[in-house]
């Protein structure tokens, strides 16, 4: 929605949106845009800092009392310092001033509404994903019912979170539904991707800059840790953060403040960090990489989200639910995926995770031409792995095989739990061994990432102490 007094402005921004695909709707007085929100869903307004009536930040003001998470620009010819300020303190997306570069606007757009996306699309945890709107976190396998419980445990709280797995594995997921299930959920929700920034960039786009801290920084701005406010911060791969950050983020976690490049004065801010890396964060502190002492402050509360390889049952779920997903999108019925199909699917390691899945479905669903998904169309997944196998040798099975009757002529249940945390322990036991009790290399050669590893330890109650000092 524009809301602008000037008829002029409306048309230029209704012309630049309509041209970009976008669906607008445009009003002269923030009393009317108040109105219109009640009954008709708004993603994004674009409304101008000075309007007859009621003012830009009383505006804002009321928006954020009726509770509407949806982002808001400012649009202004002059702005001060203290009017940036406020604005970004009462939920603002941004500050910009006339006139604007089109495309710096349509950038700006695109990022305000991705955000508002965020913030409002629901995550189902452990439903059925086809009954259900917006994102899912798809699986009903024994690491993933440990990730639901974690979720619903810290979520409540204000506890700093660092969330750990491989690239793919859904860590923007799990902390969006750790944001959704808070108390700060009326805030806004701020993604920092720390790697897609570039380093020179970085500081400035988390805690902003004032004008002439540096080259080209012709005004003030508001960076993401300050306009979250009363919100939640993601700061995605948070294990390449530069130390020169790490040092400015410690502040921020440890005294609840921020100072902006070119700034002379601390400024207090309320907001929750939410970490996530598939980084071996260990590792980087012993090659000073990465600081002990930040290490500590993020990871008061560690989730770890298993590999797709390590919860291979719930494979034929998640690929129902992207092959429902993408047929909805595409505009056409959903064609199945043959049992034939599943089992490849089940047999691919799937090192790019729930991510690869995901494109795998897609590409499938696009190449059956409507017909049910069959060996044919995702044979090429295994058709260079390595199939070989380790020779179990036959005494082995036949005292797996006698063990299991023994059990079973005993009258004892849990006959599958039992065995397979016997041999998880001789499996796991017999590799740090190997390893000289280095966690991070036993991980790699048993196939799991290292919080997996961890997980498993602690379910079988393993209490062997690690070799730390070489855990690399």
């Amino acid at each position: 929605m524009i809301v602008d007094e000037d008829c002029r402005m409306r048309r230029k921004l209704e012309r630049l949106l309509i041209s970009s695909g976008y669906r607008v709707l445009k009003t002269e007085s923030s009393e009317m845009m108040l109105e219109t929100i009640i009954h008709t869903p708004i993603d994004l307004i674009i409304m101008e800092a000075v309007l007859p009536g009621l003012s830009g930040q009383e505006t804002l003001s009321k928006l954020r009392e009726s509770r509407q998470r949806c982002p808001v620009i400012i649009l202004a010819k002059t702005a001060t310092t203290d009017d940036v300020i406020k604005a970004s303190k009462l939920g603002a997306f941004d500050y910009v001033l006339k006139p604007f570069v089109d495309q710096d606007m349509l950038k700006l757009i695109g990022m305000a509404l991705e955000t508002g996306r965020f913030m409002r699309s629901p995550i189902s945890l452990d439903q059925d994903p086809v009954q259900t709107s917006g994102d899912h976190f798809v699986g009903r396998s024994q690491p993933m019912q440990a990730v639901y419980k974690a979720i619903g445990r810290v979520a409540p709280t204000d506890t700093t979170v660092l969330i750990r797995g491989e690239s793919g594995t859904g860590k923007e997921l799990a902390a969006r539904a750790i944001y959704q299930h808070s108390k700060r959920v009326n805030g806004p929700f701020v993604i920092v991707n720390c790697v897609a920034i570039p380093e020179s960039l970085l500081e400035s786009e988390l805690f902003g800059h004032e004008k002439g801290a540096f080259t080209d920084a012709d005004r003030q701005r508001i960076g993401k840790i300050e306009y979250a406010d009363k919100g939640t911060v993601f700061l995605d791969e948070i294990g390449d953060i530069p130390l020169s950050i790490q040092a400015k983020l410690l502040r921020l976690l440890q005294e609840k403040s921020i100072e902006r490049i070119g700034g002379q004065r601390p400024i207090q801010t309320d907001v929750r960090i939410i970490a996530a890396t598939n980084a071996d964060l260990e590792a980087k502190i012993k090659t000073g990489r990465f600081r002990e002492d930040l290490y500590y402050r993020i990871n008061v509360v560690s989730l770890s989200l298993p590999a797709l390889r390590e919860r291979v049952e719930d494979i034929p779920l998640l690929a129902d639910y992207f092959m429902a997903k993408f047929s909805k999108s595409l505009g056409v019925r959903i064609p199945g995926i043959l049992p034939q199909a599943k089992a490849i699917l089940k047999r691919y390691d799937w090192p790019g995770n729930v991510r690869e899945l995901a494109n795998t479905v897609e590409k499938s669903l696009i190449f059956s031409k409507g017909r049910p998904v069959g060996a044919q169309e995702v044979s090429y997944l295994v058709s260079g792995q390595r199939t070989a196998q380790i020779d179990i040798p036959e005494n082995v099975d036949a005292v797996i095989k006698r063990w299991v009757r023994n059990h079973m002529s005993s009258g004892k249940s849990n006959l599958l739990a039992d065995l397979t945390d016997h041999l998880t322990r001789l499996i796991i036991g017999e590799t740090l061994t190997a390893c000289s009790g280095n966690r991070s290399q036993a991980a790699k050669r048993l196939g799991i990432s290292r919080p997996t590893l961890l997980y498993k330890l602690n379910k079988i109650d393993f209490n062997t102490p690690s070799r730390e000092e070489t855990d690399k």
